[in-house]
């Protein structure tokens, strides 16, 4: 039986949605397979778990130009250094899960889990398969630190294919364009009038799905700015806001909600757990750039509205959407309304940023992913 370690770190939830997705699809396809999740940094000290990841969500959501020096001076410069110096004292301590586990194989969503695992294995500690799985549209360095020692690399795009090749030296037959892994319900064929009677949405309307930034808020201003901006559409748009955890995001939601004479084209939402449902009914999501959830709209052939992207990695992603002309961002020095009416008052326009999300829709990166570390 094959021993598969997934290992992750919660900045940000697109790492760990990743791994869960390669897990589910391992343990439902793969009897001979043993595996175990693990948040890397948080087996090797709570606390510092707590504390980075405190600060990454402070310096994004409170300072993000400051986060965008961090995230760019990592890739070079004495940042960089300290970063992989602290990634080789904490492989010392990840060693022991290691020896516990014994795993064949190991499968990484977050640079910090790749450059350890690496690390080990040039100091011949161990000796495994690594596989890792980049979760945004461009590569940063700090994925690839220790690449002679991966196995397999898994992009998203051609372009993050030619960009390790090139700018990284990474052996071109390590690398594969699968796409980043999702949910494989986004497989399934939905039962629309179900989903719209389930959320008492119209079927005679074209839905708009809003996430308003997560349990943070980011961006409020500007989220609120967007809504109330599509509520002067509501004659041919109703919409799915999705406020997250942030409880004042939630109320504003609700207050704008409760200020508009047909109510029944708003529907305000804290949290769901139907998002591939809710995205098959919809004709544009409004959205922070995360790669899961781009992944997930690429695959629902959903444009998208990109709002809020923080500096560095979802910047990077937000330019990349944009140029694939499957997105249209939305900077600070735009007005949303004017962005916002050129986009729904045009039929064409989101008809071929639909066709164009064909192009780059993977929805079997999970699958395919796991058949290659698996199979090989």
């Amino acid at each position: 039986m094959k021993k598969i370690l997934i290992m992750y770190a919660t900045y940000g939830g697109g790492h760990f949605s990743a791994a869960k997705a390669i897990k589910s699809y391992i343990d439902e396809n793969y009897a001979e397979a043993e595996t175990k999740i693990v948040d890397c940094v948080e087996y090797i000290n709570k606390f510092v778990n707590k504390i980075t990841t405190g600060t990454y969500k402070r310096l994004t959501t409170s300072t993000p130009w400051l986060w965008k020096k961090v995230y760019y001076n990592s890739e070079k410069g004495i940042l960089s250094k300290v970063s992989n110096g602290t990634n080789k004292l904490m492989a010392k301590k990840l060693l022991h899960l290691f020896k516990d586990y014994n795993p064949d194989i190991v499968i990484s969503t977050h640079m910090f889990a790749t450059q350890m695992t690496g690390y080990l294995k040039r100091k011949g500690k161990i000796n495994c398969t690594l596989a890792t799985v980049l979760t945004d549209f461009a590569p940063h360095e700090q994925w690839l630190e220790e690449h002679e020692y991966g196995n397999f690399f898994f992009v998203s795009n051609e372009g993050m294919k030619k960009a390790l090749i090139n700018d990284f030296k990474v052996d071109e037959n390590k690398i594969t364009v699968t796409g980043i892994p999702i949910s494989p319900k986004f497989l399934n064929e939905f039962n629309k009038p179900e989903i719209y009677k389930t959320l008492g949405l119209s079927p005679n309307k074209k839905t708009i799905l809003l996430f308003g930034g997560g349990e943070y808020g980011i961006g409020k201003k500007t989220v609120l700015k967007v809504l109330n901006c599509l509520t002067n559409y509501l004659d041919t748009y109703q919409i799915v806001a999705v406020s997250g955890r942030s409880k004042k995001m939630n109320k504003a939601f609700n207050e704008i909600a409760e200020n508009i004479s047909d109510k029944s084209s708003l529907k305000v939402f804290d949290y769901v757990t139907n998002v591939p449902e809710i995205m098959s009914i919809s004709s544009l999501v409004v959205t922070k750039p995360g790669g899961l959830t781009s992944s997930e709209s690429l695959a629902s052939a959903l444009p998208m509205f990109v709002i809020n992207p923080i500096p560095g990695q979802e910047e990077e992603n937000a330019e990349f959407l944009e140029k694939a002309g499957v997105a249209v961002w939305l900077k600070k020095e735009d007005e949303p309304e004017k962005l916002l009416k050129d986009l729904l008052t045009s039929e064409s326009k989101l008809e071929e940023m639909k066709n164009n999300t064909y192009k780059l829709a993977r929805k079997e990166s999970t699958k395919n992913i796991c058949d290659i570390v698996l199979k090989n």
